[in-house]
C-alpha cells in the first residue's frame, strides 16, 4: 500500500485544509521561510523556493520497510524532473524516527538507496530532525538548531545545483560559522519567538516493526 501523500502548496494554501499531511507541510514550510530563509542559514534556499521548485512530501509509512520504498520514490520523482520544475524535495515523516538515534540510523538505509538507484554524485541527503544534535554539543546547544525541523525529514538535494550555487557564493565554507554566530546571537529564547514548533503531537510508534 502506498504510504507517501505528495503535497506541494504555498503556506497560505496549505492552511485551507486541515488535514494531518497539509498540517506538517505548513509547519515545515513556516521553519523554511522563518528559519532556513529568515535567518538565511542556507543563502541558496530562497531563490528556489521563490521559484516554486521545492517540493514537499509527506510519507505517512509505518514501518521502516514502507519508509524506505517512500523515500526510493521521492528521489526516482526528483529525478525524473528537470531541476526548472522541481530542484529540491523534502521528505517529511509523519509517524516514524521520533527518536534522533533511530533517525540517525535510518540515514544508513537513505545511503543505500542513493546507491541502488546509482544517484550517487547526483543527490545528497541532508538531514534535519526536531532533536538534531552534534556530535560534542549539549542537548539545548542553541548551534543545534540549525538543522532542527518540526518534523524528521530528509532534504534530497542535486548536487549540479549544490555546484552551482556554491559557485555563486564564494565564501560558502563560512557558512557553518555565520550560521552559529546567527544562533548564537538568536539565543534559544529568541528561536521559541519564530514559533517554529509542530503543530501535530508527535507519535512514538513501535519502530522495530520491517512489514
Amino acid at each position: 500500500m502506498k504510504s507517501q501523500t505528495t503535497v506541494s502548496m504555498s503556506l497560505e494554501a496549505t492552511s485551507l485544509k486541515a488535514t494531518p499531511e497539509n498540517l506538517m507541510v505548513q509547519d515545515t514550510l513556516r521553519w523554511l521561510e522563518r528559519a532556513v530563509i529568515g535567518l538565511n542559514l542556507c543563502p541558496f534556499a530562497k531563490s528556489v523556493y521563490v521559484k516554486g521548485q521545492v517540493h514537499c512530501t509527506v510519507s505517512a509509512a509505518v514501518t521502516l520497510e514502507a519508509l524506505r520504498d517512500d523515500l526510493l520514490q521521492a528521489l526516482k520523482d526528483l529525478v525524473a524532473l528537470d531541476a526548472s520544475v522541481r530542484d529540491t524535495t523534502l521528505l517529511v515523516v509523519q509517524n516514524l524516527l521520533q527518536d534522533f538515534y533511530d533517525y540517525n540510523d535510518f540515514l544508513n538505509v537513505a545511503d543505500d538507496c542513493l546507491l541502488a538507484l546509482d544517484l550517487e554524485g547526483q543527490i545528497q541527503i541532508a538531514s534535519f530532525h526536531p532533536h538534531y544534535q552534534f556530535a560534542g554539543t549539549d542537548e539545548n546547544d542553541i548551534t543545534n538548531f540549525t538543522n532542527r525541523s518540526p518534523y524528521p525529514t530528509l532534504h534530497l538535494i542535486r548536487e549540479a545545483s549544490m555546484d552551482r550555487a556554491v559557485a555563486a557564493f564564494p565564501e560558502a565554507q563560512a557558512i557553518f560559522e555565520v550560521n552559529m554566530a546567527t544562533l548564537n546571537q538568536l539565543g534559544l529564547e529568541g528561536w521559541k519567538a519564530l514559533e517554529l514548533g509542530p503543530t501535530l503531537p508527535q507519535n512514538e510508534p513501535d519502530e522495530k516493526k520491517t512489514s
